[in-house]
């Protein structure tokens, strides 16, 4: 690290140590009221309320998307993008933890900012709406909230503190099948229904066949949101939920197109009509940038946590993947020390709201803010980043937005 980083490095721990109370206070908070995608309201209200106080410039609803926002300060060249998720999960509330996501994304934010005109950069908060179903993050990118970025981030709870290039995530593609068949009186007359339920009940076992046949890797999951109506009444439409996980973008192509065999053979067999349509944008596998990824873990061990190392792991899915294939990305793995608990659990939502949750806030936004300092501040990794943004600005101009 050059003198000026060392210097900026400094400035920055202080002004986060002074926000730390508040920062934890927001994870709390956020904690406390758990909002679904796309109804985060009151955890957008929450964050912009402590942006302002520290003089960003927020922009509310970019790309027509409500519960997103962007925030602002510094007008150097090479814009540093920090995404803050904050949605929760129907019933276990914050059991992935993007209530500690969000208020470290804040800390980072607010510490890079103290910096800003220093370092040259132009420190972009992205609030980043429905992660767990809904794929915000697509939406953001494909309407060019990220068109000016040069390198994003943000962190992520977990069980262990992961240098991220242990690891990565599934890409993820899902959908609903529905089969239209013809009601009729199931005692009376059950040979003029067309049974649209059995039609799912095919489906299922062809899937799970299928799945003897899979690579390791992969995952199928789906449950049947309608079934049927009354036990005398020939189901005339049955609805089942998919998805279908693989590790890239390419390989999900294939199994997917297995599963929707498996599907059609459902309607073949019962002669129902069948529809497919998605129910939200397919999640890329991620790309975790090397340079920053190294930098990353190098801040998380000097804050005294012990990364996990050897073990790369991949499990769930993510919108970051998306971003992370257009702009250079981390999404590291910060721990809840302590827990137990796997996400999506409810151990793990209790274990977001407790003080080791509110030390991961901390070291994250350090982690992050110091990464930020490291490559503002590095001649090579700057003009590399600037050239790549140079370069996608360009294609953009010329009709190739991803």
């Amino acid at each position: 690290m050059t003198d000026q980083g060392r210097g900026c490095a400094q400035r920055v721990r202080a002004e986060q140590q002074a926000w730390r109370d508040r920062l934890i206070e927001l994870s709390r908070s956020l904690h406390d009221e758990p909002e679904l995608a796309f109804a985060e309201h009151r955890s957008v209200e929450k964050i912009s309320a402590v942006l302002r106080e520290a003089g960003f410039d927020l922009e509310p609803g970019p790309a027509d998307v409500p519960t997103a926002f962007s925030a602002v300060r510094g007008s150097g060249e090479l814009t540093v993008g920090i995404c803050a998720e904050y949605d929760a999960l129907p019933d276990i509330g914050h059991a992935c933890g993007h209530n500690v996501i969000a208020a470290a994304a804040v800390g980072a934010a607010i510490g890079l900012a103290a910096v800003a005109d220093e370092l040259g950069i132009r420190v972009k908060l992205i609030g980043t709406p429905a992660e767990e179903h809904g794929g915000g993050k697509v939406l953001l990118l494909e309407r060019g909230v990220f068109d000016d970025v040069a390198v994003a981030m943000m962190v992520h709870p977990s069980q262990q503190d992961l240098h991220p290039a242990e690891f990565s995530s599934q890409a993820v593609s899902r959908f609903a099948v529905t089969y239209t068949g013809r009601a009729s009186h199931a005692a009376a007359a059950p040979h003029l229904g067309v049974n649209a339920g059995d039609a799912a009940v095919v489906a299922q076992v062809a899937i799970g066949l299928l799945r003897q046949q899979v690579p390791d890797e992969c995952r199928i999951g789906l449950f049947v949101r309608e079934g049927g109506t009354a036990t005398n009444i020939i189901p005339e439409t049955s609805v089942v939920d998919c998805e279908v996980r693989s590790t890239d973008i390419e390989s999900l192509s294939g199994l997917k197109e297995r599963v929707l065999s498996c599907f059609w053979a459902g309607a073949e067999a019962t002669g129902a009509a069948m529809d497919v349509a998605p129910t939200e944008p397919d999640y890329a596998d991620l790309w975790q940038e090397p340079a920053m990824s190294e930098l990353f873990a190098g801040h998380i061990k000097s804050l005294g946590r012990e990364l996990q190392v050897n073990r790369t792991m991949r499990g769930g899915s993510t919108d970051m993947g998306n971003v992370s294939q257009v702009v250079p990305s981390i999404h590291p793995c910060i721990a809840i020390l302590g827990s137990e608990n796997p996400p999506h659990t409810r151990g793990f939502a209790e274990d977001a709201g407790t003080p080791a949750a509110d030390a991961a806030v901390v070291d994250g936004a350090a982690a992050m803010a110091l990464t930020a300092v490291d490559v503002a501040s590095d001649a090579v990794l700057r003009e590399k980043f600037l050239g790549e943004l140079a370069a996608r600005t360009s294609s953009a101009a010329e009709g190739g937005r991803p």
